[in-house]
C-alpha cells in the first residue's frame, strides 16, 4: 500500500504525520527520498525548538509546519522519465519517538566528548623534534584547520541525510548514502584496522612504561602481554555506558600527566638512555633548531608530521556524535571550540616538552622523564588512563566487526542475545591477541602510530570528507524543476541521468567541488607519502638496531 502524508498547517491547513524509522541500508531508497526526510526532520526540530514546544509533542513528531517552495515543488513534481517506486509503510509515531529520545547531547556535551576523543599531546613534543619550531607550529596549524574544515562538511552532509524516517548513525552510514555498499564496507575495514592498530599502539606504550617502572628487570615482551590479558578481562565490559565513568576520570589522568611532564622537564636534565634507545642521540648539551634538526631525513620529518594527523584524529566518531545531539545544526559550535582548545594546548605542550629537552624529546613524552620518582608517577597514571582508552578503542572495533561482518555475512545472533554475549567472550581474547601481535611484530611507537595515522586516520579527517562532498553536492545540485521524491507515491523522479547530470551538478558550484576535489586528491597523495615514509622508518630502526619483533628488549632503554 502507497504511504500517504498528511500536510496539514500552522494556521489550520496541515500537520505532519512523520513516517516509522525504517532499515538503514535500503538499496531501493534514493538521495532524493533521503534529503526529502532530512528536510522535515529538521524543519520540525527547529521550529519546536525556536518555539519551546512541550516535549511530549516534540517525542511524537506532531508539529505544525508549512511547506516551503521547494516541497511545494516536489508536490507537483513531473512523473518522468527515471521514476522509481517503493512501497511505503504506514505512519507509526512511536518509532519516532525511539528515534528521538537518544537525541539529547548538547553542543556543549559535543565539546566535551570531542575533546575527550582526540585530546592526546604527548607526541607534539617529538613532532617538534622532527619538524623543529617552524615547519611544526605551521603543520599542526594547517593540519588543524583541515581537520576542522573535514567536520565541516560531514555536519553538512549529517544535517542532508539525517531523519528521523532514516537515522545515521555511523561514517559508513554517510558512505552508503552517498556511494553505496561497497563504500560503506570500505569505511568498516579502514575503521577496524584503525582501532585494533590504536590498541596495539597502546599496548606498545604501556609495555614500554611498565618496563620503566620495573627498571628494565622484566621482559618487555611479557610486560605487552600482560596488558594484552588485562584486555582481555576488562574487555569483557559490552556497553561504553560502563566505561563512561571510567573515560572521564581519563581526562583528570591526562591533566595530571601533562602537569607533571612540563613541570619535571623544566626542572632535570633529560632521559638521556632512553633519547639513545629511541632517537639515537648522544649525550650532550639540548638543542632545538627553527627548522628539522641535523640527522633527521625528509621521511623521519612526514612521519613527525603523521604525529600531528594521529594527535587530530577524531573525525572516525564525528557522526556518532552528531546522532545523538538534540540540535544537531549547532554542532559546529562544539567542534570549533573543541578543536582550537585542542589546538592550544598541542601547541604549548608540545613546544613547551621541546623547549626544554631538544633532540632528546622521545614519544611518549613522560617517557623521558629522567627523575625515576616523577617518571613511575607519570607511568602509573599514564598506563591506567592509556588502559581505558585501549578499552573503549576495542569496545567499539569488536562491534563494528561483529555488527557489520559478522551478523551481516556469517549471518550471528544480535549481542543482545546469550548467544551473542557468549560470542562477545569468545570475540575479546581473539581481538587483544591480535592487538598484542601487532605491538610484538613491530615495537616502534613512533613509526607504527605514523603508519596507522597515514593508512587510516588521515582518511578520516582528511580525504573522505572532501570526496564524499563533492558525491552529496553533485547528486543535490544536479536536481532539476520536476524531479525529486514524491511522498505521496513513494516516487522518485528524475529527467535524465549519466555524465550529463553529474558534470552539471559538478558545475553549479564549480569552485566549491574544485577545491573539495584538490583537498581530497592532496591528502590522499600525503596519506600514500605518509605510509612509505613510515615503513621506511620501521626499515631504518631495525637496520640502526632497534628492538626486533617479539624482543624482551624494551624500545626505549630506561
Amino acid at each position: 500500500m502507497a504511504h500517504q502524508e498528511r500536510i496539514p498547517s500552522r494556521n489550520g491547513e496541515a500537520q505532519i504525520s512523520q513516517p516509522p524509522v525504517q532499515k538503514l541500508h535500503d538499496d531501493n531508497v534514493t538521495f532524493e527520498e533521503y534529503l526529502h526526510y532530512a528536510s522535515i526532520t529538521r524543519a520540525d526540530t527547529q521550529w519546536a525548538s525556536a518555539h519551546v514546544v512541550a516535549q511530549d509533542e516534540v517525542s511524537t513528531g506532531q508539529r505544525d509546519l508549512d511547506y516551503g517552495p521547494a516541497e511545494k515543488e516536489k508536490e507537483t513534481g513531473i512523473v518522468g522519465a527515471n521514476t522509481t517506486s517503493r512501497t511505503l509503510s504506514i505512519p507509526d509515531e512511536e518509532y519516532i519517538q525511539a528515534s528521538r529520545a537518544g537525541r539529547t547531547a548538547s553542543w556543549g556535551a559535543v565539546f566535551y566528548l570531542i575533546t575527550t576523543d582526540v585530546l592526546g599531546p604527548y607526541s607534539t613534543g617529538w613532532a617538534f623534534k622532527q619538524m623543529g619550531y617552524g615547519p611544526g607550529v605551521a603543520l599542526y596549524t594547517v593540519f588543524g584547520a583541515c581537520a576542522g574544515y573535514g567536520g565541516f562538511l560531514l555536519w553538512r552532509m549529517f544535517l542532508g541525510l539525517d531523519s528521523d524516517r532514516y537515522p545515521l548513525k555511523t561514517y559508513g552510514d554517510v558512505a552508503y548514502r552517498l556511494v553505496g555498499k561497497i563504500a560503506r564496507q570500505t569505511i568498516n575495514i579502514v575503521q577496524s584496522v584503525q582501532l585494533i592498530f590504536n590498541v596495539g599502539i597502546i599496548i606498545i606504550s604501556n609495555g614500554q612504561g611498565l618496563a620503566q617502572v620495573s627498571k628494565n628487570g622484566a621482559c618487555f615482551i611479557i610486560l605487552c602481554f600482560v596488558w594484552a590479558l588485562a584486555g582481555m578481562i576488562l574487555g569483557q565490559i559490552r556497553t561504553l555506558a560502563r566505561l563512561g565513568w571510567l573515560a572521564n576520570a581519563a581526562i583528570w589522568m591526562n591533566v595530571f600527566v601533562m602537569i607533571a611532564t612540563m613541570a619535571t622537564v623544566a626542572n632535570t636534565e633529560p632521559n638521556y638512555a632512553a633519547a639513545l634507545a629511541n632517537n639515537f642521540a648522544d649525550k650532550g648539551p639540548v638543542v632545538t633548531t627553527a627548522g628539522p634538526g641535523d640527522g633527521v631525513a625528509f621521511d623521519g620529518q612526514v612521519v613527525g608530521l603523521m604525529q600531528a594527523v594521529y594527535s587530530y584524529g577524531g573525525a572516525m566518531l564525528f557522526i556518532e556524535f552528531l546522532s545523538e545531539m538534540r540540535k544537531p545544526w549547532d554542532f559546529w559550535k562544539g567542534m570549533l571550540f573543541a578543536q582550537l582548545f585542542i589546538f592550544v594546548v598541542y601547541l604549548f605542550f608540545g613546544l613547551f616538552v621541546y623547549s626544554f629537552q631538544g633532540q632528546f624529546t622521545i614519544n611518549p613524552a613522560y617517557q623521558g622523564i629522567s627523575s625515576y620518582g616523577w617518571q613511575t608517577a607519570a607511568n602509573s597514571v599514564g598506563l591506567v588512563s592509556a588502559l581505558i582508552a585501549a578499552l573503549l578503542y576495542g569496545n567499539i572495533g569488536i562491534k563494528v566487526i561483529y555488527n557489520n561482518v559478522l551478523m551481516e555475512v556469517v549471518k550471528f545472533p544480535a549481542l543482545g542475545t546469550r548467544t551473542g554475549k557468549l560470542l562477545w567472550v569468545a570475540l575479546v581474547p581473539i581481538y587483544w591477541g591480535l592487538a598484542f601481535v601487532i605491538a610484538a611484530a613491530i615495537p616502534q611507537f613512533s613509526n607504527l602510530s605514523g603508519l596507522i595515522a597515514a593508512a587510516c586516520i588521515l582518511q578520516f579527517s582528511y580525504t573522505f570528507p572532501p570526496f564524499f562532498m563533492v558525491v552529496f553536492q553533485i547528486q543535490k545540485d544536479a536536481m532539476q524543476v520536476g524531479e525529486g521524491f514524491d511522498p505521496l507515491t513513494g516516487t522518485t523522479t528524475r529527467l535524465d541521468s549519466g555524465l550529463r547530470r553529474w558534470k552539471r551538478g559538478f558545475s553549479k558550484r564549480r569552485a566549491f567541488n574544485s577545491w573539495n576535489v584538490i583537498f581530497c586528491l592532496g591528502s590522499a597523495a600525503t596519506a600514500v607519502l605518509g605510509i612509505y615514509s613510515a615503513a621506511k622508518g620501521i626499515k631504518d630502526a631495525y637496520a640502526a638496531g632497534a628492538p626486533p619483533s617479539f624482543s624482551c628488549r624494551n624500545p626505549i632503554g630506561a
